[in-house]
């Protein structure tokens, strides 16, 4: 069975793609906002790190292989897309940013100045992610 024969098959891999960044950025959020010191201050930021990782990881995993689904539907849509090449850029930079510079910064009992900044440079990555998935139909394929 194809995914282009199955008339529910693309918008039920669109739902799943969405819950998986709702999943994935909304605990990445809720660990940057503990950086920023707003909300969540019965727990330090690395306790919160470590108690969302699961959902993170799992959320970031529904994402990718439902992504991963709708993209095999029409890849000549996506690949000549250029925000859909944007959007793969950001997504892999946020993903080693995440696990490499945030989890460092996380990983402290007291956020400091430049968890801050790290904390805005995460939701910056994440959102713009998210734009660049928005605009993929309204972004006519132009690489020729």
């Amino acid at each position: 069975m194809a995914i282009n024969v199955e008339e529910l098959i693309f918008p039920t891999l669109e739902c799943l793609h969405i819950l998986g960044f709702v999943i994935a950025i909304g605990t990445s959020a809720v660990v940057d906002f503990r950086l920023l010191d707003i909300g969540f201050q019965s727990q330090t930021p690395a306790q919160l790190a470590k108690d969302t990782r699961f959902w993170m990881l799992g959320g970031l995993l529904l994402s990718i292989f439902a992504g991963l689904g709708i993209y095999s539907t029409d890849p000549d849509n996506y690949y000549e897309n250029w925000s859909f090449l944007i959007k793969m850029v950001l997504l892999i930079a946020a993903i080693v940013f995440h696990y490499t510079v945030k989890k460092k910064a996380a990983s402290g009992d007291t956020p400091s100045g430049s968890a801050k900044v790290i904390a805005v440079v995460s939701m910056l990555l994440w959102t713009s992610v998210i734009f660049g998935g928005i605009f993929i139909p309204f972004i006519a394929p132009g690489l020729e």
